[in-house]
């Protein structure tokens, strides 16, 4: 069987993103089990029905790169207790124009972190939430919602805090177990 495509998308902009950390962490802890796809949502517009007729690039290459992953790995910090409004302008963008849904069908692993005491547990629900109204089944557990530390990941991307490396373990074997047929 061929290693699998995840599509990874990032929940924050910033370059210097905890979640940016957190996902390329967990791609080097995946090793060569799955291919991983990073797919940006930074030049996208935001969503206007007005637009459905002419749809543009941006949305469309998003689209084709979420379309061409066997799965999803989305990586979320918590804004305001809910996810970022680039993430949901992203998945609105690829369930559109009416009809095309891009991530039907899909399955899908939803981590994060923020400094917040909870870390990302009401983000992630919100989103849960958004994906199931798109039609993309989410690994149920493990759930991996991490206050964000200094010192966790270090600059490398390793990760430094025994305790999180296993939490990431076991999720990363879960979410290959759930993938295979």
């Amino acid at each position: 069987m061929a290693t699998r495509r995840i599509g990874v998308i990032i929940g924050s902009l910033r370059a210097g993103s905890f979640n940016r950390q957190l996902a390329g962490a967990v791609q080097a802890l995946a090793g060569d089990r799955f291919v991983f796809e990073h797919i940006g949502i930074g030049d996208l517009p935001l969503y206007n029905q007005d637009n459905d007729a002419d749809f543009p690039a941006a949305g469309l290459r998003f689209k084709h790169q979420v379309e061409a992953c066997d799965a999803l790995l989305f990586v979320t910090p918590e804004y305001n207790r809910s996810i970022p409004g680039v993430l949901k302008n992203a998945i609105d963008l690829g369930t559109r124009p009416g009809g095309s849904n891009s991530f039907a069908g899909k399955r899908a692993a939803v981590i994060g972190t923020s400094p917040g005491a909870h870390g990302t547990v009401s983000a992630q629900q919100h989103l849960r939430n958004v994906l199931a109204a798109v039609d993309v089944a989410v690994l149920p557990q493990p759930e991996i919602a991490i206050q964000y530390r200094e010192g966790q990941i270090d600059a490398e991307g390793t990760i430094t805090d025994e305790r999180l490396r296993k939490r990431l373990q076991l999720f990363l074997d879960r979410f290959e177990a759930w993938l295979s047929p």
